[in-house]
């Protein structure tokens, strides 16, 4: 159990994605301490991930080579703490700043056994927003708003506006594409050649279709043919944007269709129409959406880790991704 005015920590030290999963858990435990305040503790370079939720009292920045030093002078500052992750040291610091820590079990049992408790992994794979609503049930709280949360704020809803009136203005629809995942999972990138493939098919039905390439320098590196065979109708936005900056230009668009990386986490935040491509090893089912009111899910057609090794995205054909945007553009919006 928890009391209701309780000051509570989590600390999530993890990417873009990783991040956002946990914030089903953290709204849960909000709503029960309804007199009380949760503070979270991200790490710096993610943390923006986290601004302006309304569930999020206090937002502040912490790493595993910080927090070693913290903690030593506000010992038992938190009612409870929860820990993301295993990271040792973010464990040691929330057990000198908090005076129950619930974490997933740790690599060395006399962490373990400081913990209230350690929760164990569970034994097969499963949705990886219920798999962060475990460190909840020894609390007895069970997550029921599975939507992952990201807030726009006004000044960058009011920023979106100016630049799709300055860049697509008079498309429709306007179509953003994440074309890349980030360099160690590269194989989850589905082939710039399928993109453009499907670029030229949603422009046949749809000759006033915009195509924003969202993403990083290393995404606009892969979008030059896609740029140069549609010069027109596609716009580059990747590497030019700060993270939230594109999170709300998504948050505009007609739909999203993209590989499984942050901001395809962050679309599904955002609850705009989207198409999202998995791979065999991290599959959709453990990692879409959940609750979302528009959103298909292509998975790869091979199943399963033992199989990871041999699969390429380039198995997902384009017609499936293409029938797919094609039934999400003909509803007209979110639903």
């Amino acid at each position: 159990m928890i009391l209701p005015d309780a000051q509570v920590l989590a600390i999530i030290v993890a990417r873009i994605g990783d991040t956002l999963l946990v914030t089903p858990a953290l709204r849960t435990l909000r709503a029960a301490i309804p007199q009380g305040r949760l503070t979270v503790l991200a790490h710096p370079k993610r943390m923006e991930a986290l601004q302006y939720l309304s569930f999020v009292d206090e937002l502040k920045g912490i790493t595993k080579t910080s927090a070693p030093t913290r903690g030593w002078m506000a010992k038992n500052r938190y009612e409870l703490a929860l820990v993301y992750g295993h990271d040792a040291a973010l464990v040691r610091y929330a057990l000198r700043a908090s005076k129950r820590v619930i974490a997933f079990a740790q690599r060395e049992n006399e962490l373990n056994a400081q913990l209230a408790p350690a929760v164990s992994e569970p034994a097969s794979p499963m949705h990886a927003v219920m798999h962060r609503a475990l460190l909840l049930e020894p609390l007895g709280l069970a997550a029921t708003d599975l939507r992952l949360a990201w807030q726009v704020s006004p000044d960058e809803q009011a920023w979106a506006r100016e630049w799709r009136g300055k860049h697509v203005a008079g498309g429709a629809p306007v179509i953003g594409l994440q074309i890349a995942s980030f360099a160690t999972k590269s194989h989850r990138d589905w082939p710039v050649s399928s993109f453009q493939a499907l670029i030229a098919g949603i422009a046949a039905e749809h000759a006033g279709a915009r195509f924003v390439l969202l993403g990083d320098t290393a995404a606009a590196e892969k979008a030059a043919p896609l740029l140069a065979a549609y010069p027109r109708q596609a716009v580059l936005a990747a590497g030019r944007l700060s993270l939230r900056q594109s999170a709300a230009l998504m948050a505009g668009l007609d739909l999203y269709i993209g590989v499984d990386t942050g901001p395809t986490h962050i679309a599904g935040a955002l609850g705009i129409p989207m198409v999202a491509l998995y791979h065999c090893a991290y599959p959709g089912r453990n990692l879409l959406p959940l609750q979302h009111p528009a959103c298909v899910a292509i998975e790869h057609p091979l199943t399963g880790i033992s199989t990871a090794a041999t699969a390429t995205m380039a198995d997902i054909p384009v017609d499936a991704v293409f029938q797919a945007a094609m039934d999400l553009l003909a509803r007209g919006g979110r639903r």
